[in-house]
């Protein structure tokens, strides 16, 4: 059982940056893949970024150079900081985990658990 608790969102000029923290309960945080995801109003659930527990990563392609994902297994924390931020960008953002076994799930259905979100607020 993991249980995840994202912060740092907020609200943030357009070309601003933020970082957001995805904080996990458990023991074993290291053997999970760890995904952020977004949902605008309206609209599906995206995938944003995967980190595997070695630390490989990917990304949906038009965000790749501006956001980056990251994580501290000794802190049990998974990050994502977001620059050069765009109002497209609003949305609730959310971590998720499941053990893939060094994969990185793209699709909603790929994750067992789920953070409640965090607001991101991207003004023009």
């Amino acid at each position: 059982q993991v249980q995840l608790a994202e912060s740092g969102g907020g609200l943030v000029q357009a070309g601003g940056s933020l970082r957001l923290s995805c904080a996990a309960s458990g023991r074993t945080f290291s053997s999970y893949t760890m995904g952020w995801f977004r949902q605008a109003p309206g609209k599906e659930r995206e995938f944003v970024a995967g980190i595997t527990y070695g630390g490989g990563h990917t990304y949906t392609d038009s965000l790749k150079g501006r956001f980056t994902i990251s994580r501290d297994n000794a802190k049990n924390t998974v990050y994502l900081q977001m620059n050069n931020l765009k109002p497209e960008d609003t949305a609730v953002y959310f971590c998720a985990a499941a053990q893939l076994r060094g994969l990185v799930a793209t699709g909603v259905g790929g994750y067992n658990y789920w953070g409640q979100g965090t607001q991101v607020t991207v003004s023009s």
